[in-house]
């Protein structure tokens, strides 16, 4: 028996078979590209007319060009302004949180001002740390107003008593010092309104 005969060896193979089968793929294959032929003509019309319209637009490629360098100027305003704008509210949030601080140490340095007058500060620590608290509230720029002698502000100064007869009015006593934070008030003034004295005038 030879070894064609043998169907179950490796080196069998049925050559009549096998060029059927490339003939039937061969014309598969061309069957195929004659059905694609009318897509493949219809999408190169279209890419050619893309490419057609593309160049013709070309006018309007720079406005589309200058319109994209307008919207990238316009965000990079929006941006400017909206990182100014996140600048001064962080501003604000940190004063007012000074302001409220320091606002609560204000009634410590009224207590440090009524000692001072009683003359118990004129020596030992109670006055180092008076004169180490008030020299921070300096250098945070908290500044006292509100002395004899100066112009009644009723948006600066609370009156608890009217002593004036005239139309002028300036502070005559001062019970409470108002103090301020750079322009910011925090605290007003509370005094009694008096005339002003002879030598003022």
């Amino acid at each position: 028996m030879s070894v064609n005969d043998n169907p179950g060896e490796q080196d069998y193979t049925k050559p009549e078979q096998g060029s059927a089968g490339n003939e039937d793929a061969q014309a598969a294959a061309h069957a195929s590209e004659a059905d694609l032929d009318p897509s493949l003509e219809a999408e190169l019309a279209e890419a050619l007319a893309e490419v057609e319209a593309d160049a013709e637009a070309g006018v309007s490629l720079e406005d589309q060009l200058a319109e994209r360098t307008e919207d990238l100027q316009r965000l990079s305003a929006e941006y400017a302004n909206y990182r100014r704008r996140t600048d001064r509210e962080r501003k604000v949030s940190i004063d007012n949180a000074k302001a409220q601080v320091l606002t609560q140490l204000l009634p410590v340095l009224d207590d440090l001002d009524l000692a001072d007058k009683h003359g118990d500060l004129s020596e030992g620590p109670l006055k180092v740390f008076r004169d180490k608290f008030v020299g921070i509230l300096d250098g945070l720029k908290v500044t006292p107003f509100g002395a004899e002698g100066d112009a009644f502000d009723p948006e600066r100064h609370e009156a608890v008593q009217d002593l004036s007869s005239g139309d002028e009015k300036v502070i005559g006593t001062v019970l409470r010092k108002g103090y301020q934070l750079d322009d910011r008030l925090l605290r007003t003034a509370m005094v009694i309104i008096a005339d002003p004295t002879q030598e003022e005038n």
